[in-house]
């Protein structure tokens, strides 16, 4: 189990994690503390679903907003640093998309928005199109694609 492993991997290098989450509302972190003693790893979780809540929680920029919409690479980012800068965590993970159902030309459903973000690292933002797979599919697509890159984080400090 993915969850188990990323544990296991931030307590050997004493990473701490912290996630914040739109779409999946608390899924990523669900996922976590579903898992005794994830306590000594998992620092906390936002559940920011409306744009008020990214801005007052996480300090996701009104401009960034209005520009790029919440499901954007930009809004992830910002949401990705601002949970870096709420917390005392040296990794995070955001997730921001349009699980359904709906959608529009421009942000189709199944449009799902990642950042991965590590103390003193740049951003890392990356787009996945689960498509119109239906609410409940999109919402676990994006769950385990935002472990996957958690993950993914813990091998660049297990390298450094």
């Amino acid at each position: 189990m993915i969850a188990v492993e990323i544990l296991n991997q931030a307590n050997a290098l004493g990473v701490m994690i912290a996630t914040a989450e739109s779409c999946t509302g608390g899924m990523v972190a669900a996922a976590l503390t579903d898992i005794p003693g994830s306590s000594a790893v998992f620092e906390r979780g936002f559940v920011t679903y409306t744009n008020v809540a990214k801005q007052e929680m996480l300090g996701v920029r009104p401009e960034t907003l209005e520009k790029f919409g919440a499901v954007s690479e930009q809004v992830a980012r910002e949401m990705a640093e601002g949970t870096m800068q709420n917390s005392k965590a040296q990794l995070a993970v955001s997730v921001t998309g349009i699980a359904g159902p709906g959608g529009s030309e421009f942000k189709p459903e199944g449009r799902v928005c990642f950042g991965l973000s590590r103390r003193g690292q740049s951003t890392h933002t990356e787009t996945i199109e689960f498509g119109a797979l239906g609410r409940a599919s999109v919402r676990k697509g994006a769950r385990d694609h935002a472990l996957e890159l958690l993950l993914i984080g813990l091998s660049h400090f297990a390298q450094n």
